[in-house]
């Protein structure tokens, strides 16, 4: 087994290459954008594009890269598309440009829907040249293109453009390309199909010839693209050469048909076609797959065509078929075979009469139909209605071995697909782990197709749903085992030793050579099953390493999953690894096989348990661990051990490799997701379809759900009942009570409901009593009943004015069904998402709601504004590691809510004492929550019962206000609340008084008497599941731990009703559906009432770190942005209060009118300007640094030097102006530049107390989800745009900063991207050298937009602002030592004496040690020639009025040169050009 040598990476071209190009300047003549005068229209040029640029270089993707960019498609191919023009060249330019656009993944069929009229008959041209002869005007590799274009078609259904097209292919009619039979028997098995069939029969015969022949093409088109494939498959020869665009046409072909059958609607019609066309039966007796080298992916791709063509679900309804219909089926197949065998084949006796187990499997059946003669085996397959009827005296046509295949692989016995996935191993082996068409390297350009599954829009059923989910969750956490597996052996170097064994000359981290390995346990297999139930083995391995990463390895917990890796080198000893060669030949890596820990033994070889109890300390560095194999992987290696005398696997294992543990729960996740595949998962029923992608998108609104409510208590949502009128637009509000006083929050608010199926239309009269009745909302305001005396009784309030969308996003969520928001940057949506949970938990006190995010951080975020809130914190639970962050001085973990509860109880018990030593009632009440309860019975209530029959006012007399106060018995116990209790003024009042002293009495022991269940659990474990299961109301968790922890969870019996999720459009999509099932369902159903998910899907998308899952799979797409994609309604918050308003028109062109919060115009933060800076915001031209501009030490690992250091230069002035640095983010696109600019910062003014360091710097990716005041952004790459040009990373770009925004960048590249106009549009129009006004303090009293007082500077590069820091910062330095040296009057000889030695001194420590270093802008000459021009620069320079003088990169000053006041501080280790340049992974 040898990996595949790895695939070229496709080098974007350079900004002056693109100018160079004759593309380019064609584009600057006929189409570019930024050109005024345009040259007209000529079809030569796109001829000549098409012949010279795309065909010469047989489609070369830089060509098309470069054609795309320029916007040839928008601005020329379309824009001029017309039946009088069309031809080859243009049609082939657009289908290359639509496919380039869907490669790099970018919208594609905007410019259409822009200009649709001429698109029905491109398309009808499109088809014509894929059915064209090939050896004709159209090439091979030119109709596999068409085939791509084809296949973006059919899964771009959602596009109404193409779907009229489309369904012109696939539908019904479509079966007239099906032969007569069997036509006649799929109309006898769906009855209400020959009704639909003879209507169309009808319409036919009134359609004029010409139109009829052009609906015959359009529905035969299918049928015949299959035959051409068909032919050209056969073509292929079993051994001598074969052209590759024959092989990648049959590749495309069959991924056009797998996406074909994995969509329902064109499904339905198309699988039958295939059927009839025995394509499978074909390709699997063809030359291609034969061939072991070029025909390994078109073998895949056919596995899972036939994997789909036998999928178990119902063509016609779209129901999945259970296991039972599947056999059904098959007998049924099997005996209609048998008795076509009797009843014609006197030959088939013994086959028509033995029973179905005896004859169906495959080498029964060859048994059976092998003997017989070719003609005999095609009328068998006649009779079935599986070829044409042969005519009498003729031979058949079609070769024995062929019809043999034919009947045998449609009858014989086909394993169930549930049984296929239990018998999977979860942990892959080498075989997957570097096989290219299933885990490509992270080269993947785009260009070839792949063995995957897709996620579209549509799937066929939830079993289908969850198994593309599962297969791809499985080979993302593949590819990154093979990056940590490739990373550790390399680091430990294995070479051939002298005696042919191995020697490890290295070490890793992460890995250890392995002592001693045995199986220690197999036991016996479950009843049916063949595999065992679990296998044990214990691995030996002696940790002679340093302390911290022993107590790693020794701090391996319960299921951590770890890798048993077999090497054997054949290089010699000392033979250097080389990154850039195929891994497995260099290491002689073998086998891979995972395994999960169960424990560390100790001395006396017993598992030690995880557990609160201290690890007994361990003698020695020999460590044994016992593990679990994979049961169903030990069962196949065995059995190929003794069948085939493989070598045993489990006696070679040679190093083990552990990972890090927030990257290893891989495991669990697919065994959550096996075990859901093999439970009934119940989806609620309104969920059902929409999940799946069918159906009426809007059908789960809570204005189409049946059990919609009435009347919903606001609570703290409004502020007032204005805010509640304005937050209704277009509606009557009638409130219930007249007097304004009494009109205050909280509101009750009854909504006109109509049930969701009377909404069909109506005569236009009715319609206006009916609109006036829907527009009227009846608001009762009522009061909160007292709930005591203490000024801590009073509810805690929302103070937040929500906005009219807002208001309608919470009424939404409290109400039935689904509801999804999408909340732009800044918008509140956190705000929204608590408030809703506090509404909820206040309408449906007995209901349970469960909170999902994709990161602790966010979840941390909710739970802070969730304690601000009126809940009660004992019904708040936190699950997950997540909660140590926090920043309350509360604890919501489990064992922290337990022990919150056992402290909250021995409060509550001290206050009954109190009360019964009030009351002067003797005994011991307060010894446990019983004793209590029974207290409370006997001697609270009667007490309370007698007063209220005291002071209820007797028939007509008028009740006595003094009565009220004077029997009250509890005056002693409230004693310590404030006085007086009563204020006499009323008798509601003081009634309402003493019922609130009573409800807080009456509190304290409902309390009580839930806590009685931690006086009976004993352990924290039990204690902390019942507040899990029973108490707790709100329970929080992050999506990773809901696909960890759901096996546990249902055993629980864990129940809720709702489910709210922040960050939606973050979460893959299988761990947003996880969560919807982590209960059983409840005879049957689910007891899921709400499902509320909020998100932004114009953000970035999920990180999937393999590019080809990511955009052959569209893995990244996200449950939210799916839904957004078929059509579910949202609700889209508009009003942002982050940034200033400039800064919001960067980005919210992306959103429905997004505008601003009144907040932004008047706060004087927004509207004073930035200090020292003469625009809140400016995109700075860099051009390149001593003629480099972006460069690549490692692929994909982006650095731009120049970039970088003017980036850090701003980040420096702006401190010396006196910008606090924590408020300065440094945000760039890629990691190479992230620790570039952290080693300059380190190196600049890292420890210099008077500049610091910046709140974060990081890449955009991490940083969403936070914000900061100002935001320097480094754009990083001169060559191609590369991944900015996914919109949803400009948009996060754009939105983090609040107050000022300062982006570094080749504009000249930038600015010609289509997708970014609108945003670059707006930078461009300021001027693009940085503008800074040096004289200006921080902060500044200066208006936004207001010229300044002060002198305006211009920077025109970056050595020039270098060097205007350098000399501002001395300046500032020996002002403050003028100011030190008169407060200490000392001679001031002996001052600047010792300084210089000092400044000497540490100028050579620091020379020395940054002379290696790259991220150092001085160019590497001799240190003495370095030393000395050092000296000259600050001589010659002394005053910031200089600067600008000198611009050469010489005038930069070393870092030894911006010295604190003290010593510079050096990081400790040195650095070496590798390590400024190095990846995260390479500091080990």
């Amino acid at each position: 087994m040898t990996a595949p040598a790895q695939p070229k990476k496709i080098v974007a071209p350079t900004v002056s290459q693109i100018n160079a190009e004759f593309v380019t300047q064609l584009a600057c003549k006929y189409w570019a954008p930024h050109i005024k005068k345009k040259s007209p229209f000529d079809i030569k040029v796109i001829e000549d594009i098409y012949e010279k640029e795309i065909v010469k270089s047989r489609f070369a993707i830089r060509k098309i890269m470069l054609l795309e960019f320029s916007q040839y498609l928008e601005n020329y191919l379309w824009m001029n598309y017309s039946p009088e023009v069309s031809s080859k060249a243009y049609l082939m330019s657009i289908c290359c440009m639509v496919n380039e656009k869907f490669r790099e993944n970018v919208p594609a069929w905007e410019t259409f829907k822009k200009k649709p009229d001429h698109f029905p008959f491109f398309f009808k041209c499109i088809l014509k040249a894929a059915l064209a002869e090939t050896d004709g005007e159209f090439s091979l590799h030119e109709q596999t293109v068409l085939l791509l274009f084809l296949d973006h078609c059919f899964n771009s259904l959602e596009v109404d453009l193409i779907r009229s097209q489309v369904q012109q292919l696939i539908s019904l009619p479509m079966w007239m390309g099906l032969q007569p039979a069997r036509l006649e028997l799929e109309l006898k098995k769906t009855p209400k199909l020959r009704k639909f069939w003879n209507l169309i029969k009808k319409n036919d015969e009134k359609m004029d010839p010409e139109a009829r022949e052009q609906a015959y093409q359009e529905r035969r088109f299918l049928s015949q693209l299959i035959q051409k494939f068909i032919s050209v498959l056969k073509s292929v020869p079993l051994s001598d050469p074969v052209t590759m665009d024959k092989v990648h046409y049959c590749e495309r072909f069959i991924e056009l048909m797998i996406d074909l059958e994995a969509l329902l609607p064109t499904r339905r019609w198309f699988n039958t076609i295939l059927d009839d066309s025995h394509v499978l039966v074909h390709c699997y007796l063809s030359n291609l797959v034969r061939r072991e080298e070029d025909g390994h992916l078109f073998s895949q791709l056919l596995d899972m065509l036939k994997f789909y063509t036998g999928f178990e679900i119902n063509d016609q309804t779209g129901n999945a078929l259970t296991e039972n219909e599947m056999t059904t089926i098959h007998y049924d197949r099997i005996t209609s075979l048998q008795r076509a065998a009797f009843a014609h084949f006197p030959e088939l006796y013994d086959f028509a009469l033995s029973n179905v187990a005896e004859v169906d499997t495959r080498e029964s059946l060859v048994k059976f139909f092998g003997p017989l003669s070719s003609n005999t085996l095609h009328q068998v397959a006649s009779y079935l209605c599986l070829l044409p009827t042969l005519p009498k005296a003729e031979d058949t046509t079609f070769d024995k071995e062929f019809l043999l295949e034919l009947l045998v692989s449609r009858h014989e016995r086909r394993i169930s697909q549930i049984q296929q996935l239990n018998q999977m191993p979860l942990y892959p082996t080498e075989k997957i782990i570097w096989d290219e068409n299933i885990v490509p390297t992270e080269y993947y350009s785009g260009e070839g197709c792949l063995a995957l599954p897709k996620l579209n829009l549509q799937f066929l059923t939830l079993h289908d749903y969850l198994l593309r989910n599962f297969n791809l969750f499985r080979l993302e956490s593949t590819y990154e085992i093979r990056q940590d597996i490739e990373d550790s052996v390399s680091r430990m170097k294995p070479w051939q030793s002298e005696y042919g064994g191995v020697v490890f000359g290295g070490w890793a981290r992460m890995a250890q050579p392995i002592v001693a390995f045995t199986v220690v346990e197999v036991a016996k297999p479950n009843i049916g099953e063949n595999w065992p139930t679990r296998v044990r083995a214990d691995v030996t391995i002696n940790l002679n390493v340093r302390d911290h990463i022993k107590d790693e390895w020794e701090g391996l917990r319960k299921h951590d999953v770890c890798f048993l890796i077999t090497v054997r080198p054949t290089k010699p000893y000392g033979t250097k690894f080389d990154r850039r060669r195929p891994f497995i030949e260099q290491v002689g890596l073998v086998y891979v096989r995972g395994c999960e820990i169960q424990g560390m033994l100790d001395d006396k070889g017993r598992v030690i348990e995880d557990g609160p109890e201290p690890r007994p300390s361990l003698r020695g560095e020999s460590r044994t661990f016992r593990v679990f194999l994979d049961p169903n992987q030990y069962q196949q290696d065995m059995t190929n051990t003794i069948q085939n005398g493989a070598e045993d696997v489990y006696e070679t294992f040679n190093v083990i490799m552990r990972r890090k543990p927030k990257e290893n729960n891989f495991k669990a996740v697919l065994e959550t997701i096996r075990n859901l595949m093999n439970t009934d998962c119940v989806v609620p029923d309104w969920l059902h379809d929409i999940i799946l992608g069918y159906g009426d998108p809007s059908s789960a609104h809570y204005s189409k759900m049946p059990n919609q409510i009435a009347t919903l208590d606001f609570n703290d949502t409004f502020l007032s009942i204005e805010h509640l009128k304005t937050s209704f637009p277009g509606h009557n509000v009638k409130v219930t009570v007249d007097d304004p006083a009494l009109q205050i929050p909280p509101f009750r608010i009854t909504f006109p409901v109509r049930s969701g199926k009377g909404k069909k239309r109506k005569d236009v009269d009715g319609e206006d009593e009916d609109t006036e009745e829907a527009k009227t909302l009846i608001v009762e305001p009522h009061v909160i009943p007292n709930r005591g005396p203490y000024p801590y009784n009073q509810p805690k309030r929302n103070t937040i004015q929500f906005t009219h969308t807002q208001i309608e996003a919470i009424r939404a969520g409290m109400q039935p069904g689904l509801t999804m928001v999408v909340g732009p940057p800044g918008t509140g949506k956190t705000d929204v998402a608590v408030q809703i949970i506090s509404n909820i938990y206040h309408n449906f006190p007995e209901q349970r709601t469960l909170i999902v995010t994709h990161s602790n951080q966010a979840l941390n975020q909710l739970f802070e504004k969730i304690m601000a809130l009126d809940i009660d914190e004992r019904h708040l639970l936190r699950l997950g590691h997540g909660e140590e962050e926090l920043e309350t001085e509360k604890d919501f973990s489990r064992y922290g809510r337990v022990n919150y509860v056992l402290a909250r109880r021995i409060e509550l018990l001290e206050e009954v004492k109190r009360l019964q030593k009030s009351l002067g009632v003797p005994g011991d009440a307060s010894y446990t929550c019983e004793t209590a309860g029974y207290f409370f019975l006997y001697q609270v209530m009667s007490r309370w019962e007698e007063y209220i029959s005291k002071v209820k006012n007797k028939s007509n007399t008028m009740p006595d206000i003094t009565e009220v106060s004077a029997f009250f018995p509890f005056h002693e116990y409230f004693a310590n609340a404030p006085q007086p209790i009563f204020k006499g003024r009323s008798y509601e009042e003081d009634m309402e008084i003493a019922e609130g002293c009573f409800r807080h009495i009456k509190k304290i022991f409902t309390q009580l008497e839930e806590f009685r269940a931690s006086e009976l659990l004993r352990s924290g474990l039990d204690r902390s599941k019942y507040l899990l299961v029973k108490e707790a109301k709100i329970i929080a968790m992050t999506c990773t731990h809901a696909a960890l922890k759901r096996h546990d969870l249902v055993k629980l019996g864990f129940k809720y009703d709702n489910i709210l999720m922040e960050e939606a459009a973050q979460i893959l999509e299988i761990e947003t559906f996880i969560p919807l099932l982590l209960q059983n369902p409840q005879d049957g159903f689910s007891r899921l009432k709400r499902w509320i998910m909020i998100g932004d899907h114009h953000q970035l998308p999920p990180v999937i770190k393999n590019m080809a899952f990511q955009k052959y799979s569209n893995m990244e797409q996200s449950l939210f942005t799916r839904f957004v994609r078929v059509g579910v309604p949202t609700v889209d918050l508009d009003a942002q209060g982050r940034a200033r308003a400039s800064l919001c028109n960067l980005y919210n062109w992306r959103y429905k009118n997004l505008g601003n919060l009144p907040h932004v115009q008047l706060l004087p933060e927004f509207s004073t300007a930035n200090a020292g800076l003469l625009y809140d915001f400016q995109l700075i031209n860099v051009e390149d640094f001593q003629g480099v501009g972006e460069s690549e030490p490692n692929p994909y690992f982006y650095q731009n030097l120049g970039e970088a250091e003017y980036v850090v230069a701003l980040f420096m002035y702006m401190c010396l102006l006196g910008y606090p640095a924590d408020k300065i983010s440094i945000l760039t696109t890629y990691n190479g530049q992230k620790h570039l600019i952290r080693d300059i910062i380190n190196r600049r003014c890292g420890s210099n107390p008077l500049i610091g360091r910046p709140n974060k710097v990081t890449t955009v990716d991490r940083f969403q989800g936070q914000q900061n005041d100002y935001i320097l952004l480094s754009l990083v790459r001169t060559r191609a745009v590369g991944h900015l040009r996914d919109v949803r990373r400009l948009v996060v770009a754009m939105s983090r900063a609040r107050l000022g925004l300062y982006i570094f960048a080749r504009v000249s590249l930038f600015q010609n991207c289509f997708e970014l106009t609108p945003a670059f549009s707006q930078l461009t129009a300021r001027p693009l050298h940085l503008h800074i006004i040096p004289t200006e303090p921080f902060p500044t009293s200066r208006k936004n937009g207001e010229r300044p007082s002060h002198e305006v500077q211009i920077i025109k590069n970056m050595p020039q602002m270098a060097n205007f820091v350098y000399n501002m910062y001395m300046h500032l330095i020996q002002t403050t030592h003028h100011y030190h040296q008169t407060l200490l009057q000392l001679p001031p000889a002996m001052v600047e004496e010792s300084e210089e030695v000092q400044s000497q001194e540490t100028e050579l420590e620091t020379e020395e040690e940054a002379m290696p270093a790259q991220a150092d802008v001085v160019p590497d000459k001799a240190t003495d020639a370095n030393s000395s021009q050092e000296t000259s620069v600050s001589e010659t320079e002394t005053t910031p009025n200089q600067t600008g003088a000198s611009s050469s990169p010489e005038a930069i000053p070393a870092e030894s040169e911006i010295p604190g006041t003290g010593p510079v501080t050096v990081p400790a280790e040195k650095n070496t050009p590798h390590d400024v340049t190095s990846t995260p992974r390479e500091t080990e």
